[in-house]
């Protein structure tokens, strides 16, 4: 395990702030935060980025002999009414069983389908101009939502059922026009297969009402077409949620679907394999991304529904795995019970974080000790300081990857102070998707940036490249003259190879959350350090509804919150500024934000730059 070099002071590093009322130290004694305090038998964990994400094996349910040569049978091509009825015509498609979802929608994106729209993150599609074809050209979270049949959850939701079906019914009657039978296209990629099924199933009051134009039929019949597809094409995608979708329908088509009993076991084989490679040994998803979290989660419930509905438990793998992939999400939550803006994700609602976590039926506390999902959380008071501390999710896996290390979220109460712009994942809604990349950058995040450079290179179709590979994390209490505090202290290579630095940042919580102290230490990667200097920019996104006003001396600013109080921030830099950002909400709306900026030119020799964010009064 690699030390951690002495820090090189810089003229950044004052031993005191004196700004007229901004006249703060950055820390009891007046000096920088960053020392060599750690002792030589606690050295800093290193997290290196194949540590980081490691794949969980799960054992598939036990079967009986017979039950595994059925297994065997059906995976090698013998039809499922063969091995379950060999003597007998193969059963005409029919539903077994209704299916009671705990999961709720989105009542408002139902009323607008209602209204003769598709309402997806903002945006309005009026139904009748949508082209269900499979040449035509939607973008990802539309796609999802037209192909994926996700919309029949919002459409559950907004109204009696009754009310709702000549809706369901008219926009799936126009999909089958368009899409008689499997074939290439949006419509047939395996997550948003996998997801349509899945929906049909869990939703089919709402589309096999009519009997009498024998849409009924027809839609049963594309339900085993749909089915007898995925049975061929289900691991063929390198995405494991897509897999993960296309085995969770497969097996609710073996629950729900006559002779479906080979069909099942072959699934349920299918997916304890697929969550072992998509959730890690401490249960967050091995993309790190809270969107894919809370995907994955939604479908198990829909899967365990199926169970209910088909008078089955639930196999003990895949409820372990439900278990485990709840307490990640929680630590996610900040003060106002929201999400925070990591790994392309937005700061979905408590209300709508809640009402999933109740329909698992888990009841856990959040995840304090990540080691694959790396996002440290920290409570002080009223106060919440999350970390991204971890390498970044691995090309394989990454889903939205941003390249997000050692940046932070900061809210105190109800209110966000510092955020990350966030979003990504929701692009293609009121977020334009020629920003995408951009909101993956590092310079989204509340973090340094040196050379205008990202610590991990962002790639198209969500995938990252190299960059940071090793992360080095220390958290401890400590005591200050002012009471207690919680020190957190994390480096990252991702710059070691380009300008031959570290970044290094030390934050310090003080246990009432009213003060956080930082300072970013760039130290040479190398025993010497190499001459000449690199741009550097330490960015602080400005939570919404925050209004940022730079005090006189240019070294510092103020944050009146929408409650009255007021936030002193202070730097010892040379200069501080405002700049616009931007910040996307749960719903995919952007909203426009300030953010402070720290910037200049850093010495390839290393430097130091402290600041502090206190609140006054």
């Amino acid at each position: 395990m690699r030390e951690t070099a002495e820090p090189v002071r810089g003229d950044h590093a004052p031993e005191e702030l004196k700004q007229g009322e901004l006249a703060i130290p950055l820390s009891d004694a007046g000096e920088p935060l960053v020392e060599d305090t750690v002792q030589r038998d606690e050295m800093p964990d290193t997290i290196a980025a194949d540590r980081s994400l490691v794949v969980t094996d799960f054992d598939p349910p036990a079967l009986s002999p017979g039950e595994q040569m059925m297994r065997l049978a059906y995976r090698l091509g013998v039809p499922g009414h063969t091995l379950v009825a060999p003597f007998r015509k193969p059963a005409r498609p029919r539903l077994l069983a209704t299916v009671e979802s705990p999961l709720s929608g989105d009542p408002a994106a139902g009323t607008a389908l209602r209204a003769g729209h598709f309402y997806v993150h903002g945006v309005k599609t009026p139904i009748a101009q949508v082209d269900f074809g499979p040449t035509a050209k939607l973008t990802p979270p539309i796609e999802r939502c037209l192909h994926g049949f996700t919309w029949l959850r919002d459409l559950d939701s907004c109204a009696p059922r009754a009310q709702c079906t000549s809706v369901a019914e008219r926009v799936l009657e126009s999909w089958l026009d368009a899409n008689p039978h499997p074939g290439k296209g949006p419509a047939w990629k395996v997550e948003n297969a996998g997801l349509r099924l899945l929906g049909w199933l869990v939703h089919a009051p709402l589309i096999l009402s009519d009997e009498s134009r024998g849409l009924r039929q027809r839609v049963l019949d594309a339900a085993g077409e749909t089915a007898r597809w995925l049975d061929r094409n289900a691991s063929r995608t390198t995405d494991r949620l897509g897999e993960t979708a296309a085995w969770c329908a497969i097996i609710a088509a073996g629950l729900l679907l006559p002779d479906g009993k080979p069909r099942r076991l072959y699934g349920e084989a299918g997916l304890v394999k697929a969550l072992g490679e998509l959730v890690g040994d401490d249960g967050g998803v091995l993309s790190r991304s809270p969107v894919a979290q809370i995907q994955a989660i939604a479908m198990l419930v829909d899967l365990g529904a199926c169970y209910r509905a088909a008078k089955r438990t639930l196999p003990d793998a895949i409820g372990t795995v439900l278990s485990l992939l709840v307490p990640p999400l929680l630590a996610l939550r900040h003060s106002d019970g929201g999400l925070g803006n990591w790994q392309g994700g937005a700061a979905f609602p408590g209300d709508s974080i809640a009402a999933l976590v109740e329909a698992t039926g888990v009841r856990a506390r959040p995840l304090r000790e990540p080691r694959g999902w790396g996002y440290q959380s920290v409570a002080a008071g009223p106060a919440i300081l999350q970390i991204d501390a971890s390498p970044p999710p691995l090309a394989r896996h990454a889903r939205n990857g941003c390249a997000s290390t050692l940046a932070f979220e900061f809210s105190y109460g109800d209110h966000r102070l510092i955020v990350n712009c966030g979003g990504s994942a929701l692009a293609g809604g009121q977020v334009p998707i020629r920003i995408e990349q951009g909101l993956r950058a590092t310079a989204a995040h509340s973090t340094l940036v040196l050379g205008d450079a990202n610590s991990t290179a962002v790639l198209l179709d969500g995938k990252l490249g190299g960059g940071v590979g090793e992360v080095e994390i220390d958290m401890r209490p400590v005591t200050l003259e002012s009471g207690g505090a919680r020190r957190i202290e994390t480096s990252h290579d991702g710059y070691a190879q380009r300008f031959g630095l570290l970044h290094k940042r030390v934050l310090l919580l003080r246990d009432d959350g009213a003060e956080l102290r930082g300072e970013d230490v760039l130290l040479p990667s190398g025993r010497k350090g190499k001459r000449g200097k690199v741009p550097f920019a330490i960015r602080f996104h400005i939570g919404r509804h925050v209004e940022a006003t730079l005090a006189d001396g240019g070294r510092g600013a103020s944050l009146l919150l929408p409650d009255g109080s007021l936030w002193q921030f202070a730097t010892g830099a040379e200069a501080l500024e405002i700049e616009e950002s931007m910040w996307v909400d749960g719903h995919g709306r952007p909203h426009p934000i300030q953010q402070l900026v720290i910037q200049g030119l850093a010495s390839r020799g290393g430097g130091n730059f402290a600041w502090l964010l206190k609140r006054m009064g």
